[in-house]
């Protein structure tokens, strides 16, 4: 089943991200911890990009391996950072191979000092026509910025990027973490009113860590409310009170969204079993619930 399907499924669904390794040192661990995410059956499981972007190798092989070995749709990530017409061809045709029918597709980080413009795909959406002209069967996923892209001047300029994407071919949209639902309620108002209609799978973090979400905040320029930053500020120096409160907070996030009408949420779980687990548990009767109604 390809992931439009499950999306247009009435169901609550959740499913899991997880990462490829970085290189051959790391492949066994890696490779056993996002089999093991993949072994609690969520609605799909989203490989991120291997070192470099690219799909070649790690990402594909680690998506199809799990697609296969647990019958879970696999969505297999995919940037255009530096990537030429016939590095995506190459990329598309390797997944097709592998029977893997979703990709999402990403810019990814720019080199520092480069401009998007230097590469053959300068934005996500180019990458999207590129993806719909050259793999017509491919289900595309893209990205959705609660909070603004960071190099957006504006979140209606935002919202007509995201416009332009589903106009090239986005067939669903992932949203970047945000910590805030009332982020999230608005922003989906908001682009419903500008007319993108397609599916929108709300992407939660689990924070385990300070360090973690010092990192996030840098990057992605996500917001903490003053709720979080105080179990932050709490329990961050406590790792084990940390991760349990990390793990509390994306739990009542996520029933606080199904409640709400959102049909499916994804877990950043980070090559994290556990943690994983540990929600998904917490879930369970909240989601059976939610699918008899």
């Amino acid at each position: 089943m390809n992931i439009k399907q499950i999306l247009q499924n009435s169901e609550a669904a959740l499913s899991f991200e997880v990462f490829p390794p970085k290189n051959e040192a790391t492949f066994a661990s890696v490779r056993d911890a996002a089999r093991a995410v993949c072994a609690l059956r969520p609605a799909f499981i989203s490989v991120t990009c291997g070192a470099g972007g690219s799909t070649d190798g790690y990402t594909g092989a680690l998506a199809a391996e799990l697609q296969k070995d647990f019958g879970v749709p696999a969505v297999a990530h995919l940037t255009c950072v530096n990537a030429t017409k016939a590095d995506i061809r190459r990329s598309l045709a390797d997944l097709s191979a592998r029977g893997i029918g979703n990709v999402f597709a990403l810019r990814g980080d720019l080199p520092a000092g480069v401009d998007a413009t230097a590469f053959d795909f300068p934005h996500a959406v180019d990458l999207v026509r590129e993806i719909r002209a050259a793999a017509p069967e491919m289900t595309i996923g893209c990205a959705a910025y609660p909070e603004g892209h960071p190099e957006s001047p504006s979140q209606k300029e935002d919202i007509r990027r995201l416009s332009e994407k589903v106009a090239a071919g986005c067939d669903f949209m992932t949203t970047q973490m945000f910590f805030d639902n009332n982020i999230l309620y608005n922003f989906l108002y908001k682009i419903r009113d500008a007319g993108v209609t397609v599916p929108v799978v709300a992407g939660v973090m689990p924070v385990t860590n300070a360090v973690q979400i010092t990192r996030i905040c840098k990057l992605s320029g996500t917001e903490l409310p003053p709720r979080f930053k105080r179990i932050v500020d709490r329990y961050g120096h406590d790792p084990a009170a940390m991760k349990q409160a990390g793990v509390a907070y994306a739990t009542e996030q996520i029933i606080d969204l199904y409640a709400n009408g959102v049909r499916a949420v994804h877990l950043y779980s980070m090559n994290k079993p556990d943690v994983a687990a540990a929600i998904q548990s917490s879930l369970s009767a909240i989601l059976s619930a939610e699918n008899k109604a």
